[in-house]
Formats: structure tokens, C-alpha cells, sequence
């Protein structure tokens, strides 16, 4: 993306008279350009609420005690309001900023992120929420790497501090241009990618080190039968390599017999998460060969994000199907990745923006690799953003449906509160129902509610 300053655009966009300057890296299909209105946000604010957890959630080496949930405001200048929300994780988008910092003080820094872009945005006008984002992007992230002090910052931290902008945009530009469907939103490049309405979605509950066995057995049972499991545990490759193999023989041995109709061959899919815990080849495929000895290498679905970004490690002789997730930071590191022989790719449009997760999805289509959509341990509301992209992708090999992680349930203490906040708290399509989501033509029709204004964060702000 062009590196400009946020201000010299804005001045230069209101010198022109609110007509945005074309960005090589965005192609908006003509006839987008000529229909759709010129929104001018007027006003913006920012609010957040910490919600606890019931117990400390770890992965990559770190643990969670709390998860803020931010909203952004935003007013056009016809007066419309829209609040778009976003769930923090700082150890997920930069591990070093959660280690530099207090638990408190990251998210502090990723809020003062979200403040600033909407600072920025005072009297900016668009047409496309997905070149707002290209517009303000870089200066959020350089801005970010100032204020955590660290100039390798990962991207993905300015992508998730840009999540409930991108979603007021995207709220603010339908009920401007009268647009009352999720499908209708979608820019017509992009729908190829996101042109599916699939009647069911898997819902992915999350396993985290802290969970114990008795509990994915009692997921089984309750019909989940496509389960994320954290891998890479703390401590050496050596000592974290036999953690994951002594899991593994447990999952393996407590639920590797269980059957199920949703998958080609009948046995639970596996879907292993290492958050780029495995810093060489050579130690993955030990635990490969781990998994072949018990019987369990059969039933591995993915292994997501396994290795260091950093590392750029060829993976096409790795004989499974391997997920970039964290890495694919934006559409161009997507297509790295897909050349590095990744076979999947993690969409997270609650956590790298619903603007951006398009751009991945398409590039991924067009290379023929599919895609699913992972959490962030969002809350209520985020989830039917990001259902709403998978409910849309292409089937996922193998099982033919979309794949949706969720496991803000496993984690929320306050989350039987938290699902009234949900504009459609008591639909039956949020509800899981033998590990799936039911999707009929009222979710459709609804959009998931994901354009229909929560009273709740509303009163956030109130008093503007």
C-alpha cells in the first residue's frame, strides 16, 4: 500500500471535494464506482468494556485472563449512526507486544490504536470500505509501531485495533446506499469467492492446553465432531514436541473410535492448532510419525499455522493439508503462503477485518485452495460477522460444508449476558445444534444481524 500521511490525504481528499484518489493495489469494479454514495463520516468515538474469563486461556506459550471487546462509532454527515465492535487479542496478533507488556497494557495499546483511526477519519469521506481501509491502514500501523516501540510490529495487530472501524464502514455504507442483505454488501469482485448459502456450518469449539480430556470426550458426545486443539505447549521444542504427542495419544484414545456423518469417511476429523510454535520441519514430522504410529495421522484434517513466520519454511512435502492462519496477514502474504504449499487458509474477518478478509478469500479462490473461518474467541454478535463469510465459502474437502470456530461459550464467564446483546439473541441459526449451525432463509434474511444495531453497545453511546 502507498505510504502516505493520514492528514495529507484527508486534506488533499477535501481539497477535491471528497473524490478519492485510486490505489494500484484495488481494482473496484466500475459500475460499483458510479452507483454507490459518497459517505462522509462526521463524527467518530470509541468505548470498551473488559469482559473476564472462567479461566486462564493459553496458547502460544501465553495465557489470557481477559478479553476487551471495543466499539467504534461513527456518524456520516446525513446523520446516520452505526457502532461497529471488535474483540482485542494481543497475544494472538503479536505475542512480543502481550510479552512487553502487562495483559492490561497491550490492550491499552491496540485500544490507542482504534482511538487514533478514528481520529483520523473525522471528515474523510468513501464510496468502498475496502479502500478505507487501504487508506488508513499504513498509518495505523506505522502508528503502532511507535507506540509499542517495536518496528517489526506484526500487521495483524493493526488489522485487529481496524476490526469495529471496518464494521461501522461497512454498516454505515449499507444503510447509506440502502442495502439490507449481507449478500447484496458484498462488492461484485469478491462474490465468486463468497457466493455459497450453505444450510449448515460446522461449529468449531476450541480445545486449549487447560482443557481436559474429559471435556473434548463430553464435546463428542454432545455431537461437536470438528474440534481446534492447541499444540506447541510451553517449554523446549523437546519438551513441547512430547507434550503434543502425549495429547495426542489421549485425543486419540478417548474419541478416535467416535463416528460421524459429516465427514467422507465417517471418523472425527482432527484440526490441530500450533500457532507457529514448531520452529523446525524436522520436529512437525516427528509428530506426524507420532500420529501414524497410534492410527491417528488418518484423521488429521489440518495443522494449522505450525511454524514462526519468520522462518519461511517450504511446506509442500508435508503430507497434510497445512493452514496459514496469523501469517496471512493480508491478500499478498495469502498468495505467499499458497506458493509456500499451504493448503488452507484461516479467515478471521473479526480479527483482520471483514475489508481485507474478502481480498484473502479471493485470492485463495483463485488458486483453488480452500478456506474456513477461525475465532478469535469473539463475542455473540462477531460471530455472525464471521459466520456470515463462512456460511458463503466453498464446501471444505471432505466434508462438504463451511467450518466456523467458536468458542467464546468455553470462555466468557459473563456469556449467557453477553448473547442478549445479540440483536437476535433467541434465533434458533445461533444456536449449535449436533455440532453444527442451521442456516434457513430467516438467517439470510437477517444477515445474521450483523447490519441490525445492538441496543446494547447503542447505549455506549448515548449521550452523543
Amino acid at each position: 500500500m502507498t505510504n502516505w500521511s493520514r492528514r495529507n490525504f484527508i486534506k488533499t481528499a477535501g481539497a477535491a471535494g471528497g473524490t478519492l484518489v485510486a490505489v494500484p493495489s484495488l481494482s473496484l469494479n466500475s459500475n460499483m464506482m458510479k452507483t454507490q454514495k459518497t459517505i462522509k463520516i462526521e463524527a467518530t468515538n470509541s468505548n470498551f468494556e473488559r469482559e473476564p474469563l472462567i479461566r486462564p486461556f493459553g496458547f502460544k506459550g501465553g495465557y489470557m485472563s481477559e478479553i476487551w471487546q471495543t466499539a467504534a462509532w461513527m456518524k456520516s454527515g446525513s446523520g446516520t449512526e452505526k457502532v461497529g465492535l471488535c474483540t482485542q487479542n494481543v497475544l494472538w496478533s503479536d505475542a512480543n507486544v502481550f510479552g512487553n507488556f502487562s495483559e492490561s497494557g497491550g490492550n491499552s495499546v491496540m485500544y490507542a490504536m482504534t482511538d487514533y483511526a478514528l481520529n483520523q477519519l473525522k471528515g474523510y469521506s468513501f464510496t468502498s470500505p475496502v479502500k478505507m481501509l487501504e487508506d488508513i491502514s499504513e498509518d495505523v500501523y506505522s502508528y503502532g509501531k511507535k507506540i509499542t516501540d517495536n518496528p517489526d510490529l506484526r500487521k495483524t495487530f493493526a488489522l485487529n485495533a481496524l476490526v469495529g472501524i471496518d464494521n461501522a464502514a461497512w454498516m454505515l455504507f449499507a444503510a447509506e446506499n440502502g442495502i439490507t442483505s449481507f449478500d447484496e454488501m458484498i462488492p461484485e469482485e469478491y462474490r465468486p469467492a463468497l457466493s455459497h448459502h450453505h444450510k449448515t456450518v460446522a461449529s468449531i469449539p476450541l480445545m486449549a492446553y487447560s482443557i481436559p480430556i474429559s471435556e473434548i470426550k463430553q464435546a463428542a458426545d454432545d455431537g461437536y465432531f470438528f474440534m481446534k486443539i492447541k499444540i506447541g505447549q510451553p517449554g523446549t521444542q523437546n519438551e513441547m514436541l512430547e507434550k503434543d504427542k502425549a495429547r495426542l495419544t489421549e485425543i486419540h484414545k478417548a474419541i478416535g473410535h467416535y463416528r460421524t456423518e459429516h465427514s467422507e469417511d465417517g471418523k472425527l476429523p482432527y484440526y490441530f492448532d500450533a500457532n507457529g510454535r514448531y520452529e523446525k520441519k524436522e520436529t512437525l514430522l516427528k509428530l506426524i510419525d507420532h500420529a501414524k504410529k497410534i492410527g491417528a495421522f488418518e484423521q488429521i484434517a489440518i495443522i494449522e499455522e505450525p511454524f514462526p513466520e519468520h522462518a519461511e519454511i517450504d511446506v509442500s512435502d508435508i503430507p497434510i493439508r497445512l493452514a496459514a492462519d496469523e501469517s496471512a496477514h493480508t491478500d499478498e502474504d495469502a498468495l505467499i503462503r499458497i506458493q509456500m504449499g499451504y493448503k488452507a487458509i484461516a479467515l478471521k474477518a473479526i480479527a483482520k477485518t471483514l475489508s481485507m478478509t474478502m481480498k484473502i478469500a479471493n485470492v485463495a479462490k483463485q488458486n483453488g485452495v480452500p478456506c474456513f473461518c477461525a475465532d478469535l474467541t469473539v463475542n455473540p454478535i462477531l460471530i455472525d460477522w464471521n459466520k456470515s463469510v463462512a456460511a458463503r465459502l466453498d464446501p471444505f474437502p471432505g466434508l462438504g460444508t463451511g467450518l466456523l470456530e467458536t468458542n467464546g461459550h468455553q470462555n466468557y464467564k459473563k456469556w449467557a449476558e453477553m448473547e442478549t446483546y445479540h440483536p437476535f439473541s433467541e434465533a434458533e441459526w445461533r444456536k449449535t445444534k449436533n455440532g453444527v449451525f442451521e442456516l434457513d432463509e430467516d438467517y439470510y434474511s437477517k444477515s445474521g444481524g450483523v447490519l441490525t444495531d445492538s441496543d446494547h453497545y447503542k447505549k455506549m453511546f448515548s449521550k452523543k
